[in-house]
């Protein structure tokens, strides 16, 4: 599979008018996707049913879900998907299953989720990992557990890629299986693990199963040693399915500190593991854990973070990093493993675009915020599910520079950039920086939308938090600071802009390119 976007986008848009997208195959195939997107809601219908809660709203989005998928399948009059039909299918079914997987929050009327553009925005970022929320109460008492196991699977399903599973479980995508996860996958590119790129979808949807199994047992195990009283087996479950997806949806109001250190530390080891590139981990389990340890991505990722954890630890502990003493949290300054725990998780949460917290870092000082406000571009591996920039174009982006400025002293000095993979081509480069570029436009503008927005219907954002809400979504980070802060929400916001964040989130899950082809008039030309 080839690992350079832009060249791909590039040969989509060569003038090769005679060749026209053919939509209908693309609809076809959403459709095929939708059938089997119907068994999902089955497993909160079970949740309703065990707690004697109503199973209706997951039964009548089963039967919407399956009729569309069954209706939109019949458009499929080629098993194969075509090169820029591909784009129109990854696209299109990141849009529409979101929409038909908001009906269960309309369907059961439950709390503030209960409005459409609510309900969107919600349904959106579970299925894109975001994190984001509009529940103004995370409670049992406002919403049943089948509703917040919605939440939690959407998530779970979106982490390592609804398109992933698909190709993994459908033979219709045997043909053009490559292009679909390329184009839906995080970072730089998913590396072929073995000659048939279905069974390199079963083994990357087998080491995320694996993991989230592992994350139940620990979470519960220390629950049963009576470390974690408080993590009861749904929250085990509930915790473990957005953890590895780095979706951070809890059903805890006060996310992860609502429960014990040993939890937290936890948390953050298999957000450490959700944010690193699952391929290395196959790699490992087949007796070559070298390649985890020499892999140059992985050691910039854990030195970013240590970098930044490093430093918030610093200033928790001297107590400098603190507005206030915040509430329902023992005291950090002078506690080495409470400010290396609390900055650890913090930044663990928001580089691997997680979500949770551990406390809440609205009481941090300006200071301490805008560094986490730095990590949110930051984003961590490729082939992981987390989200933003990611590392790895960071590491050339520095490379790239470093380079340029050798050879404008050198002209005449060739020095490729290496990656463990080899030598990286020059459109790899140049798609990084296109995508760097796109990425920061659409966040300066989305910045300026959102704030313009909150002033006129009354909201009134500060200039940081109106940063923070871009990024937050468009990065699918989770939460930002201020009034979306990690334990507020973004229910104050117009509809517009909650619709306009909840398509961020859509764009920033594919990285950009994948949606803005479709909306390119040469992509449709004859």
């Amino acid at each position: 599979m080839s690992t350079d976007r832009l060249s791909k986008v590039t040969d989509a848009l060569r003038l090769d008018f005679d060749i026209y997208t053919d939509y209908k195959s693309s609809l076809g195939f959403v459709g095929l996707v939708l059938k089997y997107m119907a068994l999902a809601p089955l497993v909160p219908a079970a949740v309703a049913l065990y707690y004697g809660e109503d199973p209706l709203p997951f039964l009548v989005t089963i039967i919407v879900m399956g009729g569309l998928g069954v209706a939109l399948d019949r458009l499929r009059s080629d098993a194969q998907l075509g090169h820029r039909e591909a784009f129109l299918f990854v696209s299109l079914t990141w849009l529409v299953v979101p929409l038909v997987g908001m009906l269960p929050y309309l369907l059961a009327g439950q709390g503030t989720i209960a409005h459409p553009a609510n309900a969107f925005f919600e349904s959106m970022s579970g299925f894109t990992t975001t994190g984001s929320t509009v529940l103004a109460e995370i409670s049992f008492e406002q919403h049943s557990r089948s509703i917040l196991l919605w939440r939690q699977l959407s998530q779970w399903i979106g982490g390592m890629g609804i398109l992933v599973l698909m190709v993994a479980i459908l033979p219709e995508l045997s043909v053009g299986g490559a292009q679909v996860i390329g184009e839906e996958a995080p970072g730089l590119s998913i590396e072929k693990l073995t000659p048939r790129i279905q069974d390199t979808a079963r083994a990357l949807w087998g080491i995320y199963v694996g993991f989230t199994a592992l994350a139940v047992v620990v979470y519960y195990a220390l629950h049963l040693v009576g470390m974690a009283p408080e993590m009861d087996f749904y929250g085990a479950v509930a915790h473990a399915l957005t953890t590895l997806p780095t979706g951070g949806f809890s059903p805890q109001a006060r996310s992860i500190e609502a429960f014990s250190p040993a939890i937290q530390w936890a948390v953050i080891v298999f957000m450490i593991v959700a944010g690193t590139n699952f391929a290395l981990f196959w790699y490992a389990m087949r007796g070559e854990p070298g390649r985890l340890v020499r892999n140059v991505e992985f050691r910039s990722y854990l030195l970013a973070m240590g970098v930044v954890g490093g430093f918030l630890a610093v200033l928790l502990f001297a107590g400098v990093g603190l507005d206030e003493i915040p509430s329902g949290v023992a005291t950090i300054p002078g506690d080495i493993e409470h400010s290396v725990r609390q900055a650890l998780f913090q930044t663990a949460a928001i580089v691997t675009t997680t979500g949770y917290a551990s406390m809440d870092f609205n009481t941090w000082d300006q200071s301490s915020q805008v560094v986490l406000l730095f990590a949110m571009f930051l984003g961590g591996s490729a082939g992981s599910a987390a989200g933003s920039i990611k590392i790895i174009r960071w590491y050339l982006v520095q490379k790239a520079m470093a380079r340029e400025l050798f050879t404008s002293i050198h002209p005449e000095a060739v020095r490729p950039i290496e990656l463990p993979s080899g030598p990286t081509d020059e459109d790899t480069i140049r798609s990084v920086f296109v995508f760097v570029v796109l990425f920061i436009v659409i966040f300066a503008v989305s910045t300026v939308v959102l704030y313009i927005d909150s002033h006129l219907t009354g909201l009134e954002l500060s200039g940081i938090e109106a940063v923070s809400a871009a990024i937050a979504t468009l990065g699918n980070v989770g939460p930002g600071v201020g009034v979306v802060g990690p334990m507020n929400n973004f229910l104050p916001f117009s509809g517009v802009a909650k619709v306009y964040m909840a398509l961020l989130m859509w764009i920033g899950r594919l990285e950009i390119l994948s949606v803005l082809i479709v909306f390119t008039p040469s992509y449709w030309r004859v």
